[in-house]
């Protein structure tokens, strides 16, 4: 396509969203062959969300508030997280009638394995694009991307109807 031509603006969601799910998809087949086949997208957006309230944890309405769901949802996915042993349940030592959700070892090491494929995946996006290139893609998104957006889990709401 030359300079000049005019693109569809729906393709632009639609080139976005098909990076973001290329990037996601890898991490998962990459994250599974390193031990952690459990992991779903949805989790790591909750664990980012629990590890965001420190080593003391965070409470389910804490991690609803940072994804942008409810706090009946976010106790679906802590839920899920402590099945598959990535996070656990602790009494709040400041309040004994709350629970705090914290990160496993498993779920430390899932996260961290994650952060280390998603540098490969961007170095790859580098060796392919261009480092310029994907500086000033990702610049650019950072201007028009609200900042309280970053971690929303919410797109369900709006996908689904």
């Amino acid at each position: 396509m030359g300079k000049g031509e005019s693109v569809a603006g729906f393709e632009l969601p639609l080139l976005l969203f098909a990076g973001f799910r290329t990037l996601i998809d890898r991490l998962h087949a990459e994250l599974a062959r390193q031990g952690h086949p459990d992991m779903r997208p949805a989790h790591g957006f909750a664990m980012q969300a629990i590890g965001a309230g420190g080593p003391r944890g965070a409470t389910a309405s804490d991690i609803g508030r940072r994804l942008g769901v409810s706090k009946q949802a976010a106790g679906k996915t802590v839920d899920r997280l402590l099945a598959v042993g990535y996070a656990e349940r602790a009494d709040d030592p400041a309040d004994a009638r709350r629970k705090l959700v914290r990160l496993t070892a498993r779920g430390h090491d899932a996260l961290a394995r994650s952060a280390a494929i998603f540098d490969e995946l961007h170095a790859e996006w580098c060796a392919t694009l261009g480092t310029e290139r994907v500086r000033d893609m990702e610049t650019a998104l950072r201007q028009v991307v609200p900042p309280e957006t970053a971690f929303r889990l919410d797109a369900g709401s709006w996908l689904g109807g």
